[in-house]
């Protein structure tokens, strides 16, 4: 496809449920293999410097700290639902609503990092 009908369905499929659940899925994913050393790295402070783990822990608990975190819990339930979901498009066989599929997959990962927020203020 070339010229205005290229454009066209190029506008339909950007425009769908579906293609926004596969760019959160790929951003949640980078969120989180870049999150990952820095995790990694505060772990092996309970090992080699426990005096700035303790400062680390310290800071951890500031509200913007907080906020993060429900950042960080929603992009880990988004990648995990969202990898869930691409594992039953693969294997089972899929009904027609997939929007609705999509739409369930990012409310359950707003509701499950939101009471974790709520349980870390």
């Amino acid at each position: 496809m070339s010229g205005r009908a290229g454009q066209m369905a190029k506008r339909r499929i950007r425009g769908h449920a579906l293609w926004y659940a596969h760019i959160l899925h790929r951003v949640s994913g980078i969120g989180l293999a870049l999150f990952l050393p820095l995790h990694f790295w505060v772990l092996s402070l309970a090992i080699t410097d426990v005096a700035a783990l303790d400062g680390f822990l310290a800071f951890a608990d500031l509200p913007l700290v907080k906020l993060s975190e429900f950042g960080l819990v929603f992009l880990l339930a988004v990648h995990l639902f969202g990898g869930l979901r691409l594992m039953a498009l693969e294997w089972l066989p899929w009904p027609a609503p997939h929007k609705t599929l999509a739409a369930g997959t990012l409310a359950i990962s707003a509701f499950l990092s939101g009471v974790f927020f709520l349980q870390a203020i």
